[in-house]
């Protein structure tokens, strides 16, 4: 994209109404504009990432097998009265009705159309295990909606759901997923700590919320540094073995890491004081297993092994999507601006044109750009270099191709790397090799 063409309307101030680091750099960015309360249109750079955070999330969730749906955003009322949820919601649910006086909603969440469609299709025991995910908005009516995309009012989601014959069957599933979260936050260059949460009236030990590391994280969190020191990426788990994951799951339960509000003293100070960490974390993921809850409420049954009548068991597993966007920025940024991982940038390098009209800085720009336009931000502007080297570290490129007169006539560009700070004089060949290689 060149940047005289684009769409990316950049603020040099800070918005008053802005009052955290993600929301304030979103805005100056150019991510993001807020059409309403606590909704907001994603611009084309904000877009970006939020696909490539979307993409990630897929590709995870289909390695573990998982099946991609796309539910509506209406549900009908009905449906929620069928599970006795429709009423006990309360205010946060959008509430709606058609022309011809029917109710629906502006889905929440999407339990019961999941289970509802589950039940039309699915008849015995042998067509299980099944996980069906989709990434859809959703809404939920804030009383008072903050922090822009961290708790606004629509926002987008990755939901998924799990039915199995039986508990010891739902346990590998959700040990599955717990893996594949992981996975996913490390592939979004960010440490996400898996911390157990509370199940509220369900009951159960199987709940966990994921929050990654920010300092301005809402919630302050305690964990055995074990917990940050394991690549999820290349850990030998066979997915396909209940045993395997198991031991996964044990190892990555048996290290202590609890919320404020779940944090225990006692078990705290039996952790060695040289692996105890501390800060503060943003909820990005939630994962739970809750039996037979809504298989029961809504009459979904299979046949089981014995010819009987059986009620799945279902496990929901959630991930926000768009909130992950403004998590990462409060987890990866300086004073200049946003540093995006490699994973989740919207370009993988700015090319900064420092004298534009410069035949030969032109010449070398061009032949970056055209090596692949969809990789890089070519700022083509006729403004002065201070102002390209702000708005490259605002904006957060992991890279940055500086294109000056002295060093077009050798061939040679300036590479710097946004989170070190790195600089260096290579060739064009090099810098493009350096740059497309992630």
């Amino acid at each position: 994209m060149r940047l005289s063409r684009s769409f990316l309307p950049t603020l040099k101030e800070n918005p008053a109404e802005a009052q955290i680091v993600s929301h304030r750099l979103m805005l100056r960015a150019g991510l993001v504009r807020q059409t309403a309360s606590g909704i907001y249109a994603w611009l084309p750079a904000g877009l970006k990432v939020l696909r490539n955070i979307g993409q990630i999330v897929r590709e995870e969730q289909d390695r573990i097998g998982a099946q991609e749906v796309l539910m509506p955003t209406l549900q009908s009322a009905d449906l929620w009265r069928r599970s006795g949820r429709y009423d006990a919601y309360g205010p946060e649910m959008l509430r709606i009705q058609d022309r011809h006086k029917r109710e629906l909603l502006y889905g929440p969440t999407n339990e019961e159309m999941i289970t509802d469609l589950f039940g039309q299709a699915v008849k015995s025991y042998k067509e299980l295990p099944q996980v069906l995910y989709h990434i859809q908005w959703k809404f939920r009516d804030e009383v008072r909606p903050r922090f822009g995309v961290m708790r606004g009012r629509e926002f987008l989601m990755k939901d998924a759901y799990s039915f199995d014959v039986d508990y010891a069957s739902a346990v590998t599933t959700y040990r599955r997923m717990l893996l594949a979260y992981l996975r996913t936050f490390q592939r979004l260059g960010v440490q996400a700590v898996p911390m157990r949460a509370d199940t509220g009236p369900i009951g159960g030990e199987l709940s966990h919320e994921f929050l990654i590391l920010a300092p301005t994280g809402e919630s302050g969190v305690y964990y055995d540094a074990t917990l940050g020191e394991q690549d999820w990426l290349d850990e030998p788990v066979d997915t396909n073995s209940p045993e395997a994951l198991e031991a996964f799951f044990n190892r990555v339960t048996t290290p202590y890491a609890a919320t404020d509000e779940m944090h225990d003293t006692t078990a705290w100070e039996a952790v060695p004081a040289e692996r105890r960490r501390e800060g503060r974390g943003v909820e990005v993921g939630h994962i739970f297993h809750f039996g037979t809850k809504y298989t029961q409420a809504l009459d979904v049954s299979i046949t089981g092994p014995d010819g009987n009548k059986l009620f799945p068991e279902m496990g929901s597993y959630g991930i926000g999507v768009s909130r992950l966007a403004g998590a990462i920025i409060e987890a990866c940024h300086d004073e200049n601006g946003i540093i995006w991982p490699d994973s989740v940038a919207p370009f993988k390098a700015a090319i900064l044109n420092l004298k534009v009209g410069d035949a030969l800085c032109d010449e070398v720009c061009e032949r970056i750009y055209a090596a692949n336009p969809e990789a890089f931000l070519y700022d083509d502007r006729g403004e002065r270099a201070g102002v390209k080297f702000a708005d490259a570290d605002l904006m957060g490129h992991p890279w940055q191709i500086v294109v000056g007169p002295r060093g077009a006539k050798e061939g040679i560009v300036e590479l710097k790397r946004r989170a070190t700070g790195e600089r260096r004089e290579v060739s064009v060949d090099d810098a493009l090799a350096l740059v497309l290689a992630g």
